[in-house]
């Protein structure tokens, strides 16, 4: 089996959505300064890097990322390419999951950005209103996205949040797609078990055949 890793490395100067807070890393205890060992105070947003979205994220009702099953986050999943000359994922794109896909992460140009450079960019592939009801049709548990929101929204109503995480579908953001072709492979995801989190930093790999 070869394992993939789909997570955004956390440091310094990271990209960092607009608005949200930026990573921090202060060592409070240094071996260079003649400590015994390396200590460092960590500070950072709940959705920072490669990230789950649970529907406490959007819903004041909803589920914290603590109280989620971890069964919707980990199992098969399918890698769907989206043509890079596309601006947006749309339902033609979920449309070419395979049957009975139950966890899809879109493959877009993002990827080929983030590898080439770490800085956040504005005009993000995302889905459109359309595809995420496309998904909640096809009774997905997991959409993921190689940005870090799964949609652009200019009007402040966030449609995709709310029709996929109304609809149950828990939504992985920051997923770095580069080295992970399109097909079937086992998704690993683990967020930080944050007691009452609106979001949840997470190491997620794919494990291929």
């Amino acid at each position: 089996m070869r394992r993939i890793d789909i997570s955004m490395p956390l440091h310094p100067g990271m990209a960092a959505f607009p608005g949200d807070p930026e990573f921090r890393s202060t060592p409070q205890h240094a071996i260079a300064r003649g400590d015994a060992y390396n200590v460092s105070a960590l500070a950072f947003g709940s959705h920072a890097g490669t990230h789950l979205d649970p529907p406490r994220h959007f819903l004041p009702d909803g589920a914290t990322t603590d109280a989620l099953d971890l069964d919707v986050f980990n199992g098969p999943c399918d890698v769907v390419d989206v043509d890079p000359s596309h601006g947006e994922v749309g339902p033609d794109d979920v449309a070419r999951a395979p049957a009975g896909a139950e966890r899809v992460l879109f493959r877009t140009a993002n990827s080929a950005r983030w590898a080439r450079g770490g800085a956040f960019f504005g005009d993000y592939v995302a889905l459109t209103p359309a595809a995420a009801a496309a998904a909640a049709e096809r009774r997905l548990r997991l959409v993921g996205i190689d940005a870090l929101s799964v949609e652009r929204d200019t009007t402040g109503a966030f449609p995709v949040h709310h029709l996929l995480l109304g609809r149950g579908i828990l939504i992985l953001e920051g997923v770095c797609l580069a080295a992970a072709p399109p097909g079937r492979y086992e998704l690993v995801c683990l967020p930080l078990r944050l007691a009452g989190g609106d979001g949840g930093p997470a190491r997620a790999i794919l494990i291929a055949p």
